[in-house]
């Protein structure tokens, strides 16, 4: 039987639909083909965001070394404790990868960062309340050394994590901080950590130091493991450049710690110390106090000044040497004429020498130049004239800046308004100077006549590349005075230290000759009068040592320091002044004055000699002699053919067999290095100087590679001067206000 066909509508009707999302969706696809984009962003762009990665690598900044290579800053690794909080970091409950106990990890963590245990509690609790998936504890919980982060991961606290990071080290604390300054982290906008200089040099060349960071492109899947066949784009890190200072770390080292010990024994209100090459004009040492420890900031107060080249002051009677040079330079110098002492009528003003105007009568211009009379001078500028005089103010450099390669130099006042300021300059009061100028016109006289310009940076040298931007040179900054006038002025300059009249008598050092001048500056008070009290001065020395051919110039200024009623002002000047060039000469194997010359011995080739044969050759001319084993032919040496070394040093002769440990006592770091090079052993060094004592006693029998420990003393402690209060009775000078006639006394 035939059956009746009937058209389905509702089958009709769903194929219509299924047909028309089918035709939507292929045009769709054909779209998004031909062009690449859904809803007008890019897929390929997108598909790149999720599996192209990118890692930044981190450009170190630049350190800052002395002049020897010694770091004073740099780049160190530090960590970043992070807790993670949130659950879902745990993929497994045997394997916890968040806290899950708040109560026990801030009971640990609180042992190992500077913050109370209740205060890591509460910011782990509040990041748990406001489901942040980690937390960090502020400053305390960056820059974690290495050391702490193993000690800490000992611990074993599930969801602790460390995130290595760069922080700035400032290795010998303070030192020379107001120069070297600081650098800090500091979150930008975007919230990236970077670097930045804040103070002193760290501020200062802040673009040089810092380097540009690097990346690493590459792509991974969804899982985020790399994938293979994928290409690397590396663009590298571009490291900050090294800066390379003039200082002296050792010089610098004994600085500090004079100064140091004199504001702990004192307790003044600043002190200020340079040191300088007179010959080149580079910086040694260049220090104050109050000062701070850059690593902490510990210390830094309101006064971010370098006051070595920022502070303005008296000079006081340093001022007397450059009077000197003049009345020389002009042939007005008679050291034997004689003028009557105490005081000086000028107009209405009367000037008056330290003791009460008393003065000691009739004496001779070279006895009150020893003295520091104050009334000399004026009689000297009676003999040069003040225009001439003046003139040679400005040859000397005062009143300007002198130009070393730091911003901020202040270029100090010189009256010049009336004939009384420039007598008053004479012996230094009324105008003012900074250190550093002090110290570039000293070089004057230390250096025949020729005046240096003074200098801190050594180079600039980018240490990828070894190309040097920047170099300093020796630069000279004019010739104010002859050869001859140096000469005289230095001679009596000495004079001060060595006559029974001299002001600086206290300032002599048990090996050299010391030429300076002694000075005790009046302090203006708040009501624009000078301060009084016995206390209320401040007090310096300019000088340079050894006399006849100076190799360092030194400034010292001391301000109200806080003395006995038997002390005098000059004490603490001269605790840190004969302590730091004593010391200073003999590290930098300047030959002492009070001894003879010592014989010197020739090195020769001894590789292949037998060891005993070379020894007692050496030992005749009153030679040590070193082996690093037993056998009996020399394969190496120390020093090598050709050098010349002093009867009773050292020579280290390779041989071979088992090494036996010498007694390492006074070796110099170089010797020690040397035995190291040539036994093999290893030899871990540590401090500065000569060597004290070693980890283990010397003849024992050592294989290749067990350590020795060996602790160096500097020379400050290895010829250890011996501070006396100086000569009794002799007082030092201070600068009397000059004082109108009619005025009350």
């Amino acid at each position: 039987m035939k059956k009746k066909f009937r058209f389905q509508w509702g089958a009709f009707l769903l194929f219509l639909l299924f047909a028309g999302l089918f035709f939507l969706l292929l045009a769709r696809i054909v779209s998004i083909q031909a062009t690449g984009q859904v809803e007008g962003q890019e897929l390929a762009a997108k598909a790149a965001a999720k599996y192209s990665q990118e890692e930044v690598l981190a450009a170190e900044r630049g350190r800052i070394l002395d002049r020897t290579g010694e770091i004073i800053a740099e780049d160190t690794l530090s960590y970043k404790l992070v807790a993670v909080l949130d659950e879902r970091a745990t993929q497994k409950t045997s394997d916890p990868r968040h806290v899950t106990d708040l109560d026990k990890t801030a009971d640990i963590l609180s042992e190992y960062i500077a913050v109370p245990r209740e205060t890591i509690y509460e910011t782990m609790q509040k990041g748990k309340e406001a489901e942040r998936y980690q937390v960090e504890f502020g400053s305390a919980g960056r820059e974690i050394s290495h050391t702490q982060m193993i000690e800490m991961k000992e611990e074993g606290l599930p969801g602790i994590l460390f995130v290595k990071n760069l922080k700035r080290l400032y290795p010998n604390g303070v030192f020379a901080s107001h120069l070297i300054g600081f650098a800090m982290k500091e979150e930008l906008e975007n919230g990236d950590m970077v670097t930045k200089g804040k103070m002193g040099l760290e501020m200062i060349y802040d673009d040089i130091l810092t380097g540009t960071n690097g990346k690493m492109e590459f792509d991974t899947d969804r899982w985020g493991f790399l994938l293979p066949n994928s290409e690397t784009a590396v663009t590298p890190a571009v490291d900050g450049s090294d800066i390379k200072l003039t200082l002296d770390k050792t010089l610098e080292n004994f600085l500090e710690d004079a100064m140091s010990t004199v504001q702990e024994k004192y307790e003044p209100a600043r002190i200020i110390a340079l040191i300088a090459n007179p010959k080149t004009g580079e910086i040694l040492g260049m220090s104050q106090r109050p000062s701070f420890n850059p690593n902490t900031r510990e210390g830094l107060s309101e006064n971010w000044l370098n006051e070595s080249i920022q502070l303005t002051v008296e000079p006081g009677s340093p001022m007397k040497m450059f009077t000197l040079a003049a009345a020389v330079e002009e042939g007005k110098w008679d050291p034997n004429a004689t003028y009557q002492s105490g005081s000086y009528q000028f107009g209405k003003w009367t000037i008056g020498d330290y003791n009460g105007r008393q003065g000691w009568g009739t004496i001779s211009f070279l006895e009150g130049f020893q003295r520091s009379s104050n009334v000399a001078m004026a009689y000297l500028l009676e003999r040069i004239g003040p225009d001439i005089f003046m003139n040679y103010i400005d040859a000397f450099g005062f009143g300007q800046k002198t130009g070393i390669d730091l911003p901020g130099e202040a270029s100090g006042t010189i009256l010049d308004n009336g004939e009384v300021d420039k007598l008053t300059l004479t012996f230094g009061q009324g105008s003012t100077v900074t250190p550093i100028q002090m110290i570039q016109a000293a070089t004057a006289f230390a250096n025949d006549g020729v005046m240096m310009k003074p200098y801190i940076i050594d180079e600039i040298k980018n240490p990828d590349t070894g190309e040097v931007t920047l170099k300093g040179e020796p630069e000279e900054a004019g010739q104010p005075i002859s050869a001859e006038t140096a000469k005289i002025v230095r001679d009596i300059m000495a004079s001060t230290v060595t006559s029974e009249n001299g002001s600086a008598q206290r300032f002599a050092l048990q090996d050299y000759s010391v030429a300076g001048k002694t000075g005790t500056a009046q302090i203006p008070g708040e009501n624009g009068r000078y301060m009084t009290g016995k206390d209320n001065y401040l007090f310096s020395f300019v000088g340079m040592a050894p006399a006849d051919d100076p190799e360092l110039v030194m400034y010292v200024g001391v301000q109200q320091p806080k003395m006995e009623v038997t002390e005098h002002g000059s004490q603490p000047v001269s605790e840190i002044f004969t302590s730091v060039m004593e010391n200073g000469l003999k590290y930098m194997n300047i030959e002492s004055e009070e001894t003879e010359e010592t014989p010197t011995v020739e090195i020769t080739d001894y590789t292949g000699k037998p060891s005993a044969e070379v020894a007692a050759e050496l030992a005749s001319r009153n030679v040590n002699v070193i082996t690093t084993g037993s056998a009996a032919e020399v394969s190496g040496q120390y020093p090598a053919k050709g050098e010349t070394i002093v009867a009773g040093a050292t020579v280290i002769l390779q041989t071979e067999g088992e090494s036996v440990l010498p007694d390492f006592t006074g070796w110099s770091k170089r010797e020690l290095l040397a035995f190291q090079a040539l036994s093999g052993l290893s030899l871990e060094i540590v401090g500065q100087g000569y060597a004290v004592n070693q980890s283990l006693s010397a003849g024992s029998a050592l294989t290749e590679g067990e350590p020795v420990v060996v602790r160096l003393q500097t020379p400050e402690d290895a010829f250890k001067v011996q501070m006396t209060d100086g000569p009794e009775g002799i007082p030092d000078e201070s600068e009397d206000e000059i004082i109108p006639e009619d005025a009350s006394e």
